[in-house]
């Protein structure tokens, strides 16, 4: 993979700019949004960004850092789900605290934002408390968004209650968007002020990149991956009269900067901050080391963004704006998914030639293989064991899975929970690592599995959880006509 972005250099100066941040004030409330852990959509866009360079970043600053972790009540309630691991927002604050411990970055609370006391909140509330993690309420805040004098009171931001940190720098994140973050950073300053505190607060937004042109592709690549959100990119009016100077934002940080500048006012009593970007640490754009591979990426990030839209709304998880949102940011920048996808073709062409799900994949001497339905095999199967034996020059007859190890779980295969028959990716990997042990070859090729990271794919069908999950800790880049696999109603795999 052809590299654009210096690694390096942005875990120095974003290290750096929020050091000067920090300094500014006693103490730092850091809105963090986007991920911390596993930025995957970063690295697709940006070649060279390595998926936790941000956690890497925190990570020379963790001696002066503790994070407070935000979950919104609703998504409590309504069992939201991060896509790209599959689970609950309330799981994944779960596993974000066990993954800061274990890197030895101190975990001082969670809060749980818009509280109004439901059963599914109370629960979570308990399960924290019985492991040991303090955990905080927020109702909503009384006079939001309107009246400024209500808010910045004991009735406001007052009636939550205070959250003892320790640290100078308090990072504020959460396992999703509008879970509440910049709520209870201002609730914090609030106290603090009133504490005699000098607190000062600021903003870590990877996208849209401020110093990057409004229709680069990285921006609009941000705005496909938001188009269930209705983002939109925008240039910094407050910025731009201000300081003359052209930046990038995004609507909902533009729309409520007026409310919000006379918050901080309000508390702080004098202006820290005339525009949105003002209140960014971003130093992103500042690391792109080849424009044109970035470009490329970008591109590719918005035709999978919009594949996925298409599938989410044949299932019933989108509405059908999101897709013809995407189409629109694709037009303008002259996007056509069959002549740079060259994956798409192939996969519907096979498809139809064989009457038979198939998925294709390009290698990166750019040699296009397929995988197919078969009678025990499902097509990511069948694509990876072709990939493994192309990678490493295996011939086409020879048999990777061992029939005395194939044929029990084969015949246990009915016992699983699976609808299908065929064996999943997960399954033959298994397969696979049990059958190294005894045949070098395979051993060999297992572990040049890491070889198919970053490679792009298409399937004539939509994978369903158990091998698109499998697909993704691979990291290959998965796009996927909007056809079921079949009539079943049901599909595990």
């Amino acid at each position: 993979m052809k590299k654009g972005f210096d690694n390096k250099k942005y875990v120095e100066i974003q290290s750096k700019k929020i050091k000067e941040k920090i300094n500014e004030f006693d103490k730092l409330y850091l809105e963090f949004g986007g991920k911390l852990f596993d930025d995957y959509h970063a690295s697709r866009v940006l070649p060279g960004f390595e998926p936790d360079s941000k956690i890497k970043m925190l990570l020379e600053l963790k001696n002066i850092t503790e994070i407070i972790m935000c979950i919104n009540a609703k998504d409590i309630e309504r069992k939201k789900i991060r896509a790209d691991y599959g689970i609950t927002y309330d799981m994944e604050v779960l596993r974000l605290i066990d993954e800061f411990q274990n890197l030895g970055l101190s975990v001082n609370s969670v809060v749980i934002t818009l509280y109004t006391g439901k059963e599914s909140s109370k629960k979570f509330i308990n399960q924290l408390e019985k492991r040991g993690v303090k955990t905080y309420v927020h109702t909503p805040t009384k006079g939001y968004p309107t009246d400024v004098d209500v808010i910045v009171s004991d009735e406001g931001y007052g009636a939550n209650p205070y959250i003892k940190t320790t640290k100078k720098l308090v990072v504020v994140t959460a396992p999703g968007p509008s879970s509440g973050k910049l709520a209870t950073c201002l609730s914090q300053l609030y106290h603090e002020y009133k504490k005699g505190v000098k607190a000062g607060y600021a903003k870590f937004e990877t996208f849209p990149v401020w110093n990057l042109p409004l229709k680069h592709p990285v921006n609009v690549a941000y705005e496909a991956a938001t188009a269930d959100l209705k983002d939109v990119n925008m240039i910094d009016s407050f910025h731009l009269e201000k300081y003359g100077v052209t930046s990038v934002n995004y609507n909902r940080d533009l729309a409520v900067f007026p409310v919000l500048k006379a918050i901080l006012h309000k508390i702080i009593g004098k202006d820290i901050y005339y525009s949105p970007t003002d209140m960014g640490v971003n130093m992103i754009g500042f690391c792109i080391s080849d424009d044109e591979i970035i470009k490329k990426a970008s591109r590719q990030e918005i035709i999978r963004r919009y594949y996925k839209s298409l599938c989410d709304y044949k299932i019933g998880e989108a509405e059908e704006d999101a897709y013809k949102r995407i189409r629109l940011l694709m037009n303008e920048l002259e996007i056509d998914p069959l002549k740079e996808r060259p994956v798409i073709n192939v996969a519907r062409e096979k498809s139809s030639l064989e009457d038979l799900p198939v998925i294709a994949m390009e290698l990166n001497d750019g040699k296009i293989i397929t995988g197919k339905k078969t009678e025990i095999l499902s097509p990511a199967s069948s694509l990876i064991l072709n990939a493994i034996k192309e990678i490493n020059n295996i011939p086409d007859d020879v048999d990777l899975l061992s029939k005395s190890v194939l044929e029990p779980i084969l015949r246990l295969k009915p016992l699983s929970n699976h609808s299908s028959k065929s064996l999943n990716l997960e399954e033959v990997l298994i397969t696979l690592s049990i059958c190294s042990v005894t045949n070098p070859i395979i051993n060999k090729a297992i572990k040049n599995l890491n070889k198919l990271s970053g490679l792009e794919a298409h399937a004539s069908f939509m994978v369903y959880n158990g091998d698109l999950n499998t697909l993704k800790r691979l990291n290959i880049n998965l796009t996927c006509d909007s056809v079921f696999y079949s009539n079943n109603l049901y599909m595990s795999d």
